[in-house]
């Protein structure tokens, strides 16, 4: 089977696009660290600890997951020069490395997704904790 260039040029606008969402998700990390910075300044709430330790875990899987899609395009542009120049085994090759790649970034983004849900259980926890705190509150002193 032989292999044109328009078999990696297919995956080239795919990787762009998951580029721009992972910049997107460090982003929005980014804002929501500096929010708890702050409030960690205000008191040394727990659940805020929990959450910082999560967002540290979370940003450093974001750089992996930038940094295998960023290497899986370069292999893919590798692997379109390398078809434009004739060589279609070394085509072949940096291709399906880029692709691996690709579903290794895939991967990592599943597993910071799911961390992610781990941090909203843990801010909707402490909504909760404060919810009730007001609600003990009111009890105690009707007004």
């Amino acid at each position: 089977m032989s292999m044109d260039i328009t078999t990696p040029a297919l995956l080239f606008p795919a990787i762009s696009l998951l580029l721009l969402a992972y910049t997107n998700r460090f982003l929005a990390l980014a804002s929501v660290i500096r929010a708890l910075a702050g409030r960690l300044a205000e008191s040394d709430d727990v659940q805020v600890r929990r959450q910082i330790h999560n967002l540290r875990v979370r940003i450093s899987l974001i750089k992996w997951m930038q940094g295998f899609g960023i290497v899986s395009i370069l292999l893919c542009m590798v692997s379109m020069f390398c078809l434009f120049v004739g060589q279609e085994a070394w085509a072949r090759f940096s291709f399906g490395i880029s692709m691996v790649l690709m579903v290794v970034s895939l991967g990592i983004s599943i597993w910071e997704t799911l961390l992610s849900g781990e941090a909203l259980k843990h801010e909707l926890q402490r909504c909760e904790m404060l919810a009730a705190d007001r609600a003990m509150g009111q009890k105690k002193h009707p007004s």
